[in-house]
C-alpha cells in the first residue's frame, strides 16, 4: 500500500519474520529511505556517473 500510494506498481517483496503490518510498513519506509541515487554511488566509488549510470536513467534523475 505504501508503494502504490507513492505511484510505485508491479513491486514484489518477501517479508521475513512476522506479518505484523506496522513492521512491514516500518521495513518498507527503512528501505525506500536507504535507496541512492545513481550519481551518488557513483561519486562514492569514485567513477564518472556518465560510465557507471546508463543515460536515460541518468536524465530521468536530473529531471
Amino acid at each position: 500500500a505504501i508503494l502504490e500510494e507513492a505511484g510505485i506498481h508491479d513491486v514484489l517483496c518477501k517479508s521475513q519474520g512476522s506479518p505484523n503490518h506496522i513492521n512491514v510498513a516500518r521495513a518498507t519506509i527503512a528501505g525506500l529511505q536507504a535507496l541512492r541515487r545513481p550519481d551518488e554511488v557513483a561519486r562514492l566509488r569514485g567513477l564518472d556517473p556518465e560510465e557507471f549510470v546508463p543515460g536515460a536513467l541518468l536524465e530521468a534523475y536530473r529531471r
